[in-house]
């Protein structure tokens, strides 16, 4: 196709110097189609008018996001891991927990498995010149499933509880630093303003399905969620048991389109293989995620399908950077240079998964600096680093981690790589509410391990993965690394709001990082869903959440 300048020079009469800077890069070929599209729905360009630009730049029509139909009525019965504390939006951090969530509640925003960001609860945002200011446009006519209207009096007090150190809210791994308690202003009902601590251009993820404590709830919320399992979603509460299961209805007066089921039902289970034995069995409809090891009985079976999404998603490796043996860079780069990883890609995790790099910018970023070279594994260079850090005599070490997915398999190979440098690991594995506790330091089994492998969800940017495990006061910094230059290189990407920029610092980060090895970053592994065959129109998240109100079974 050919490039439509008449209409291309239409379009930029309206548009902010930053946002014509986007098309300029889309026109001259340094942003790629698909990143276009990405970054411009981060910067609030709807996605009719982003169709309409790439039209214009000669690069094809947009596609639609078409979502599969089916004949209505049917329950969908799903297989999950029980959630390990009590549904709390202000604290819960599992996946349980937060899949349970989100079956009611909605968000600001939704997180697409492309990484676009779509509307939900908000029409519309802009940021303003410098990204400190983000200004959202809230829908009309959303009601409470306990009846009142959402307006923005909501909206604010739902955030200003998640940014309120008071209420020991898991969304401050998010928000400290970006967002503060008062700092959410109403200006009409229908229009809130976020006024920042400093720029930030990917704020608008931080309030979308990706931080999955932000379920908007009325301003009149004072806890004890369990008994109300408020929400605006499409989904009402029927029944929750805890440890045991929930039922959710269709909400007659939700404000969208009408879920097509009548009912959702919620089996907690908890381990991977007997939620497998339940979709094997036709007890359940699908199992809300599986790991590519554990579910290697369903990825070659015809008589399922399998849901494969990209993600983000990563197992985490911290090392003690204040103490002991891995207090020297040295030691860290050679554990970090020990691993297969293309062993790990190809067996562990049965080619779902792509190799990581030891920073936290997967592949699937658009802000990832793809330059910067690959580490591979290198025994002898390994032995020389130990060597010249003094630790060529090897020394023990315990490596805690969490119950949970291939994690202990993980370990497992870990544990064996690193005996060819000296070095004797021994594995602590514990169930996921112990490695967790409170998940503050001095009472967390994960941030206060010497050695640890935790979980992280996916993030459609990379801003918590820059922020909370890695800066020197970062909410999660299990590893204890603190480095002057790394927190201004965070703080860089954090705020640039062109993508270039962007890119910039993250190559800057990638390198550091590299160097430092904080936290190994080995694979970035896909979002895998089964269901039985029959059933359509179940719409994962790469975070593994689920929305289900287009799904039916044949």
């Amino acid at each position: 196709m050919k490039k439509n300048y008449r209409l291309l020079d239409l379009i930029r009469r309206n548009r902010t110097p930053l946002e014509n800077h986007l098309i300029d890069g889309l026109v001259d070929g340094r942003v790629s189609r698909r990143d276009f599209i990405r970054h411009g729905s981060l910067l609030g360009l709807s996605l009719p008018l982003l169709g309409g630009i790439t039209t214009a730049a000669g690069l094809g029509v947009m596609t639609s996001h078409v979502r599969a139909q089916g004949a209505p009525g049917a329950t969908i019965r799903v297989a999950m891991t029980v959630p390990t504390a009590a549904i709390d939006p202000v604290t819960i951090a599992d996946g349980g927990g937060f899949l349970m969530l989100q079956q009611v509640g909605e968000y600001l925003c939704l997180d697409g498995p492309d990484l676009v960001l779509r509307p939900m609860l908000a029409e519309s945002w802009k940021p303003n010149d410098t990204g400190t200011i983000w200004t959202f446009k809230l829908r009309k006519g959303i009601k409470f499933h306990s009846g009142g209207e959402m307006k923005a009096d909501d909206v604010v007090a739902s955030i200003d509880r998640l940014a309120d150190p008071a209420n020991s809210s898991n969304a401050l791994s998010v928000f400290t630093g970006i967002l503060q308690k008062g700092a959410i202003k109403k200006i009409d009902d229908y229009t809130v303003e976020f006024h920042l601590d400093g720029p930030n251009g990917n704020f608008p993820y931080m309030l979308s399905s990706d931080n999955y404590n932000a379920i908007i709830l009325p301003e009149s919320y004072s806890g004890d969620y369990e008994n109300s399992f408020d929400g605006t979603g499409p989904f009402r509460l029927e029944k929750y048991t805890a440890k045991i299961g929930a039922s959710f209805v269709r909400n007659e007066n939700y404000w969208g389109e009408k879920a097509l089921p009548n009912r959702t039902e919620f089996t907690f289970f908890t381990d991977e293989q007997s939620q497998i034995l339940s979709l094997q069995g036709g007890q359940v409809d699908v199992v809300n995620v599986v790991s590519a090891l554990g579910g290697i009985g369903l990825l070659n079976d015809p008589s399922f399908n399998i849901i494969s999404l990209k993600s983000s998603a990563h197992q985490q490796l911290h090392m003690r950077c204040d103490e002991g043996p891995l207090k020297d860079a040295r030691v860290r780069r050679a554990i970090a240079l020990c691993l297969d990883r293309d062993k790990l890609v190809a067996g562990l995790m049965k080619g779902r998964a792509l190799a990581g790099n030891d920073s936290p910018f997967a592949p699937a970023y658009p802000s990832t600096d793809a330059s910067v070279p690959q580490r591979k594994r290198d025994i002898a260079q390994a032995k020389q680093l130990m060597e010249a850090a003094g630790a060529d005599k090897g020394f023990k070490v315990t490596l805690t981690t969490e119950r949970y997915l291939e994690i202990p398999e993980y370990a497992q190979l870990i544990q064996n790589w690193v005996k060819e440098i000296g070095i004797e690991l021994e594995l602590n594995i514990l169930d996921q509410g112990v490695y967790y506790g409170d998940a503050v330091f001095g009472k967390s089994n994960w941030l206060d391990s010497v050695m640890g492998i935790t979980d992280y969800s996916h993030r459609g940017v990379p801003n918590v993965f820059v922020a909370a495990p890695l800066k020197s006061d970062g909410t999660w910094n299990a590893a204890h690394f603190k480095n002057k230059d790394y927190d201004q290189l965070a703080t860089s990407y954090i705020a640039a709001l062109d993508l270039e920029a962007q890119k910039a610092a993250a190559g800057k980060i990638q390198n550091l990082l590299l160097e430092e090895t904080p936290v190994i970053f080995g694979y970035f592994y896909d979002t895998l869903v089964p269901t039985a065959k029959g059933v359509m129109g179940v719409q994962p998240t790469p975070m593994a959440q689920l929305y289900l109100d287009k799904a039916s079974k044949s």
